[in-house]
């Protein structure tokens, strides 16, 4: 398997990209890695090992910029995102990962690999923590607007993700102000009939926000616009949580020192439980290739895990799986 990795996408780019790569190829024997980027810059940052060999470099003159407008990137053809795009395009790599302009990566995804035929819309897949380990919310920012037909793709998208992830027989949840079959708008109250006959009993209907973290579903489906709200509200609820915590900690003393000390194995766990970088990155779907958004300040360790969600997505077939369910709609 070959994945196509933007060497030059992230705010800690070239170096976090070029150190997870090795992490990554150390832990997937079968795994081979082209870094995408400027050739004379990247050299210097492949140090000899056992895993030099499964690497190699695809020469990029530009750099897309965190800041650029995404539609931009279809005229900057010479840009790292651009051409590792092109190498999963071409057949030359089965997935691209880049931590670069986030709808930059869109862009890359939709209109260099190309949509799934039958799917109008991409979507952004995103594993949050929850009191079974993960929930898959999907759109989680791809699309600010999506209609009802839009809505029941998602939920397709997310059940054959949630079973390549281990999930038997996943349950599909609809986000919503409250879990009655009549609540929500127009949109929902359609998007919950089709959802209903497409998925039948895997569709568990109305879920609400608390849901996605604590609620019996495996993937919560809503618009762009309502998922990266949702997310990056855990976000700021999770920094919040861990600041209060550390300081009133501080502010118990001596005793309160000792307690965390007691609490530190556990305080770990939790740490790495909602540490975003053991999730990796977030699945574009709905696209000809296996395209993974790592987050843009990621580390060495988040950049293996976001090629980990690639290989994991090639070796599963999931590309060739959404094809099948949606390609005749």
């Amino acid at each position: 398997m070959r994945i196509a990795l933007d060497a030059f996408g992230g705010d800690n780019a070239p170096q976090v990209n070029v150190d997870g790569a090795f992490l990554a190829l150390k832990e997937f024997q079968d795994l081979e890695i082209l870094l995408v980027g400027r050739e004379e810059d990247l050299k210097p940052l492949i140090k000899e090992s056992p895993e030099t060999s499964r690497i190699s470099i695809v020469d990029a003159r530009e750099v897309f910029p965190m800041s650029e407008k995404p539609s931009l990137l279809l005229r900057k053809k010479e840009t790292s995102l651009y051409k590792a795009a092109i190498q999963v395009k071409d057949a030359n790599a089965d997935a691209l990962v880049s931590a670069g302009n986030t709808g930059g990566v869109l862009a890359a995804a939709l209109f260099v690999v190309g949509r799934i035929k039958g799917v109008d819309r991409g979507a952004i897949a995103v594993l949050v923590p929850s009191k079974n380990g993960f929930t898959i919310l999907i759109d989680a920012g791809a699309n600010a607007e999506a209609r009802a037909e839009h809505l029941r793709d998602f939920g397709t998208m997310g059940y054959e993700y949630a079973k390549l992830l281990g999930r038997e027989k996943p349950k599909v949840g609809l986000l919503n102000v409250g879990e009655e079959q009549e609540k929500g708008t127009e949109l929902t109250k359609l998007a919950f009939d089709y959802l209903k006959n497409d998925l039948g009993d895997s569709f568990a209907g109305n879920v609400e926000g608390r849901d996605i973290n604590y609620g019996d579903v495996d993937v919560v489906v809503c618009s762009g616009f309502d998922g990266n709200i949702a997310m990056k509200t855990m976000e700021g609820t999770g920094k919040l949580i861990s600041a209060t915590l550390k300081k009133e900690i501080k502010k118990s003393g001596l005793y309160g020192i000792i307690g965390a000390l007691f609490l530190k194995r556990a305080l770990g766990r939790l740490k790495k439980t909602m540490d975003p970088s053991e999730y990796g990155g977030a699945f574009i779907l709905g696209v000809k290739g296996a395209v993974v958004k790592a987050h843009g300040n990621s580390n060495a360790l988040a950049i293996k895990n976001a090629i980990r969600v690639a290989y994991q997505g090639v070796k599963g077939d999931l590309i060739k799986k959404l094809e099948e369910k949606l390609g005749g709609k």
